[in-house]
């Protein structure tokens, strides 16, 4: 046995899935799954073509990129396929609407459909079958990465989604090209030396917009160069010194390595990846609910609260807990008091409620905002992964009554998803100021009936504005 066989069990078991993968093995369920989730992600990066954040890095990289292969989602634009991935993933997680994996703590579709729109886009004649194999191996394997690492590695400041991200994109691009499981271990080695993202980039920065388009390029740089014989570390999960797991944790016990292949083939962890139907950081949305909630048993306004008391995971505090201060739209859509004062003041959290820069220094929501106090819960943290989105809403009303309610809806499980109705509404609300409504049509039907297109080039054609 080869010291490749014999030292890389884990690394190499997610690169023989990846090549394996077929369409014929994936359960009609996931497929139908993953459809809703790329939609939902299509849907996302279209409407994050308008940002301002979005519209500097394209005009940066039209300035310095004079190939025009890959569309720019929502744009009469065009890039090399490396740069059009790096704008579409941008787009994507743009605006804190696109999924996200709990347990993981990874955006996947922001990662998955950029670097393989890319691959589509550059090498003719993929099925919509093949494409599906392709999009399910980025959905299964990042995922798993973001479960060996758990919570602890957002604690240490790493934005896993970025970290994560590039092993999903490596993936996906990797089986969309038809590697082997040779060279997809070295996609997966090209990849994960590449890594980044920090968790500072919250606090106001565009960076943090970048964060899953650069992880998604650095995917398909890895499937690419991996493809013409472009070696990495084919240890990369593995290795005691300078791997993944051990670099990016600070002891051995805080990953769990085998976690990284666990149920592969037979356990869908695509079946745990949720949409967001509020503009904001996951982190929040639990919050949220059960402020919905609350309301519902006794309506109520902002001049009638005392206070508002989020117990949570120490992590939440760490993430979303912080005092809001004004520092950009970033800092806005990720900090839990600014956004309970956003749908105590406004009923919702959505694109509406951050349409312009003015709302990060409204003064009704900062001064409810500085009611709200985000306060580790000691039993909530010692759960670990399991419960890191639970969250106890207390609310205080000036009247001298309180009212509790927990919220720890996921969104994500087989049996509590979305329909697809309500995804395709969203979906229609986010692409409406871009695509007129017969390009619509077509683009949620070629989504929803990939399996029928002999080539996936089609989805991508429709992506872009005439």
């Amino acid at each position: 046995m080869s010291q490749q066989q014999s030292g890389n069990p884990y690394t190499r078991g997610m690169a023989e899935f990846v090549a394996g993968l077929t369409y014929d093995a994936i359960p009609a369920d996931v497929i139908q799954r993953v459809k809703l989730l790329m939609l939902d992600a299509l849907g996302c990066g279209i409407y994050g073509a308008r940002l301002e954040w979005s519209q500097i890095l394209q005009n940066m990289l039209r300035g310095i990129d004079s190939t025009r292969t890959c569309r720019v989602w929502g744009t009469n634009q065009r890039l090399s396929a490396p740069h059009s991935t790096l704008v579409n993933g941008t787009q994507v997680q743009g605006f804190e609407l696109d999924d996200g994996h709990h347990r993981g703590h990874i955006h996947v579709g922001s990662v998955v459909l950029p670097a393989l729109m890319a691959v589509i886009e550059t090498k003719p004649g993929i099925s919509g079958k093949e494409f599906l194999a392709a999009a399910v191996a980025g959905y299964e394997t990042g995922p798993r990465v973001g479960n060996c690492m758990n919570p602890e590695h957002i604690a240490q400041g790493w934005h896993s989604a970025a970290t994560v991200g590039v092993f999903s994109a490596a993936s996906a691009a990797a089986r969309a090209l038809k590697l082997n499981a040779d060279k997809t271990v070295h996609a997966l080695g090209i990849a994960g030396t590449q890594a980044a993202g920090l968790m500072a980039a919250q606090y106001g920065a565009m960076v943090k917009r970048m964060h899953a388009g650069r992880a998604s390029q650095s995917g398909l740089y890895g499937a690419l160069l991996a493809e013409q014989g472009f070696t990495g570390i084919t240890s990369v999960f593995e290795s005691e010194y300078g791997g993944f797991c051990t670099t990016f944790s600070r002891s051995q016990d805080r990953f769990k390595i085998k976690e990284l292949t666990a149920g592969l083939g037979s356990e869908w962890e695509t079946f745990n990846t949720s949409l967001k139907f509020y503009s904001c950081v996951f982190s929040n949305h639990n919050a949220l609910d059960a402020l919905r909630v609350i309301q519902r048993e006794r309506p109520f306004k902002a001049a009638d609260v005392e206070k508002v008391v989020i117990h949570g995971a120490q992590i939440t505090v760490d993430h979303v807990g912080w005092k809001y201060k004004p520092e950009g739209m970033t800092s806005a859509q990720l900090n839990m008091p600014f956004c309970v004062a956003t749908l105590i003041l406004e009923g919702d959290v959505f694109v509406d409620q951050f349409n312009d820069d003015s709302v990060i220094t409204d003064p009704a929501r900062m001064a409810l905002a500085d009611k709200v106090e985000v306060i580790n819960d000691p039993a909530i943290t010692a759960a670990g992964a399991k419960e890191r989105f639970t969250l106890r809403v207390q609310v205080f009303f000036k009247d001298g009554t309180m009212i509790e309610r927990t919220g720890k809806t996921e969104r994500a499980n087989k049996n509590n998803f979305a329909t697809e109705q309500v995804v395709v509404d969203k979906f229609d609300k986010l692409t409406r100021h871009a695509l007129p409504q017969k390009q619509r049509d077509e683009l949620r039907d070629a989504v929803l009936g990939l399996e029928k297109l002999d080539d996936a080039g089609k989805l991508a054609g429709l992506l872009g504005v005439a």
